[in-house]
């Protein structure tokens, strides 16, 4: 048993979930599919450097990463891996990617011409993914200019050997919400990678989808899946309303959790926290918890969530505040200080899940997990826990 009687708030990772978790995805996308598992934002909270060396004995083939630092702390625990970082390179970044043999993102010529001359003033080669725009608008190239594009690189690749094209992808912006949406950015990119295999051109690695593509069977994988939420067993909602067809087959990875500092009676009339904006109807037993906004607890949820004590709901009341918030244990028998309080997981019968607490908040699942801040302890349980 992990003695963790010390924490005031801490997250609780179960690797078995996520082990399997990456099965089902390998058995929904086929043997022959690239797993190119996102692990940027710390891994989506839940600790990139463990996720990771979990996930290097799970069955992904690749990681997708937001910034550098993330393809250092993953090249601490694995030398080879491929690694495509997902977002534009700035200046000041591209020796380091070529360096360290990172995919980097491309988008226009200028970005291929420097990491092409970096490349050779390094005897290296530049490994790039030139990333097609068909909607979202972020970063890309825009589809009706793509083709040409990727042929100019080419000519480049073949004239220098100082960049080498791994792959092309593209970002569906509403794959939950959109169906036609998603259609009109699907048709051009299949029609690019026609013109791309009539000319002999063949790469590693060709995705569109993230974890909400694989929610609908209409859906192209292409020859490369890019998981993220479902990794860590969340499915993604959306107005096509498909999260439960798949949340069945996750299993949640993360349960997030607190303890009871104090316990009071209160009588009618008594207000509680910042700004009163409770006000006790009657009396009251509450507890305050060691957790708040500065663990990652929006505040937002005031007054409107609930937490796990003894497997019971507990309404939590007033301003969650920076590192405490109160709750309701008047129909809880025998809470004390030190007692566990889950604020994101099971107890008992009782279940509070990621996508609950962000219906609360008025947010999203992602923004949940990311949101949960550094000084929360991570615990790792499971096949893989040390």
């Amino acid at each position: 048993m992990i003695n963790n009687s010390a924490y005031r708030c801490w997250a609780e990772i179960d690797l078995s979930a996520l082990r399997e978790n990456l099965a089902w995805i390998r058995h929904q996308v086929g043997l022959k599919a690239k797993i190119m598992t996102v692990v940027k934002a710390d891994a989506y909270g839940h600790g990139l450097k463990e996720i990771a060396s979990h996930l290097m004995n799970s069955g992904t083939n690749a990681f997708g990463i937001a910034n550098l630092k993330e393809a250092h702390d993953i090249r601490t625990r694995g030398e080879g891996w491929p690694i495509l970082m997902l977002g534009a390179c700035i200046p000041g970044e591209m020796e380091y990617a070529i360096q360290q043999n990172v995919m980097v993102t491309v988008s226009t010529p200028e970005e291929i011409s420097s990491l092409s001359r970096i490349a050779t003033q390094l005897k290296k080669q530049a490994l790039i993914q030139i990333k097609i725009d068909t909607g979202m608008g972020r970063l890309g190239v825009d589809i009706s200019q793509a083709y040409d594009f990727i042929k100019q690189a080419l000519k480049l690749q073949n004239a220098t050997q100082s960049i080498l094209i791994k792959g092309v992808y593209t970002h569906l912006a509403a794959v939950e919400d959109d169906e036609e949406f998603t259609q009109s950015q699907l048709a051009p990119f299949r029609a690019l990678l026609d013109q791309l295999r009539k000319d002999n051109i063949f790469l590693d690695y060709i995705h569109a989808s993230s974890s909400g593509g694989i929610l609908f069977e209409n859906i192209d994988l292409f020859n490369t899946f890019r998981p993220g939420l479902i990794t860590y067993g969340i499915a993604p909602s959306g107005l096509r309303n498909q999260t439960a067809k798949i949340q069945k087959f996750l299993v949640p990875a993360l349960s997030l959790k607190t303890r009871v500092s104090l316990v009071k009676n209160i009588s009618a009339g008594k207000t509680l926290s910042y700004g009163h904006t409770f006000v006790a109807p009657g009396a009251m037993r509450i507890a305050t918890l060691t957790a708040g906004y500065g663990d990652g607890y929006h505040r937002a949820i005031s007054g409107r969530g609930s937490v796990l004590i003894h497997g019971k709901v507990c309404p939590i009341l007033g301003r969650i505040t920076m590192d405490q918030m109160i709750v309701d244990v008047s129909s809880v028998e025998g809470v004390s200080s030190g007692d566990e309080a889950v604020l994101i997981g099971k107890q008992g019968k009782e279940e509070i899940t990621a996508a609950l607490v962000a219906e609360w908040a008025d947010t999203i699942p992602w923004e949940v997990f990311t949101s949960i801040s550094h000084r929360v302890r991570r615990i790792y349980l499971g096949i893989s826990a040390s």
